[in-house]
């Protein structure tokens, strides 16, 4: 159920001392945990119970929670935690623009997470579009991004409190990282968002091969996750928005409101338009 995490040299020590666990919840959730093997972080958890079930079969004291947006599949653990650990002065980080419980730490992009338990230090991303204060953490040192519900595998997020052009920008931060950067986005969407990438670009050969080989990961009961940027950039749609066949795809969806030369943000909006009656 873990898969390996490991690339290149400077990224050997930091891989080679944590581990990332996708804890299952509600239907589709993956409620992350970072740890060390003694000491744990855990990623917008939605729900507190699968999470202390996971930490006390390890024996993880948890340190850290880090959440990325208000939504209660992301949050609604967090105070059920803070009650079960009561002496551990848990951190509660999350971003600065949105109300979450217990919060101790409040973060805007170009703040930094420094744990020293486990060991690792995250930059904070704004990527407004799915809420208005959406943020995300990246770690340089180990190559990690946890996205919350921004970017998905083959998709992204639903603008619930955004607009196409914020998160299309938040987008493009998200694609200007290192092709080989590992993501970790908080749910298993991959094969219905696969499913809407071919409708977009049905003669992408990476998209086809990709279907193929996560169809295969889910019957044997893995997860998709984490996939890569550089995976996304070639066969997500929503990172394609400069793609001629994505263009012409935004341009049919859109009964040609959307021209050769529009806007990127435009392009990209016609395309989460199309998902969102897909």
């Amino acid at each position: 159920f873990v898969r390996a995490t490991t690339y290149g040299d400077e990224m050997d020590l930091i891989r080679a001392s944590l581990k990332v666990f996708p804890v299952p919840a509600f239907n589709d959730n993956y409620l992350w945990v970072i740890d060390d093997g003694q000491f744990a972080a855990v990623v917008d958890p939605g729900d507190a119970g699968p999470v202390i079930a996971y930490l006390e079969a390890q024996s993880l004291t948890l340190t850290t929670i880090l959440i990325t947006h208000h939504h209660g599949d992301h949050v609604g653990g967090i105070e059920d935690l803070l009650a079960r650990y009561p002496d551990n002065a848990i951190q509660v980080t999350g971003p600065a623009n949105e109300d979450i419980p217990a919060c101790n730490s409040k973060l805007r992009e170009g703040d930094a997470v420094r744990l020293a338990a486990p060991a690792i230090a995250f930059e904070v991303i704004d990527v407004p579009g799915h809420t208005a204060g959406h943020i995300a953490y990246y770690s340089v040192a180990a190559d990690w991004l946890f996205c919350g519900d921004t970017l998905f595998a083959g998709g992204c997020g639903r603008l619930f409190e955004g607009t196409a052009k914020q998160m299309q920008h938040s987008l493009a931060k998200l694609r200007a990282l290192p092709p080989h950067t590992e993501f970790f986005c908080a749910h298993e969407y991959t094969l219905a968002n696969l499913r809407f990438a071919l409708a977009v670009e049905p003669n992408n050969i990476a998209l086809q091969k990709r279907i193929e080989a996560d169809t295969t990961t889910r019957a044997r009961g893995e997860p998709t996750l984490p996939s890569t940027i550089g995976v996304e950039r070639e066969t997500n749609p929503f990172l394609r928005w400069d793609t001629q066949d994505v263009k012409l795809a935004a341009q049919r969806a859109s009964s040609g409101k959307i021209g050769p030369n529009t806007a990127p943000h435009l392009v990209f909006g016609a395309i989460r338009e199309w998902k969102n009656h897909f």
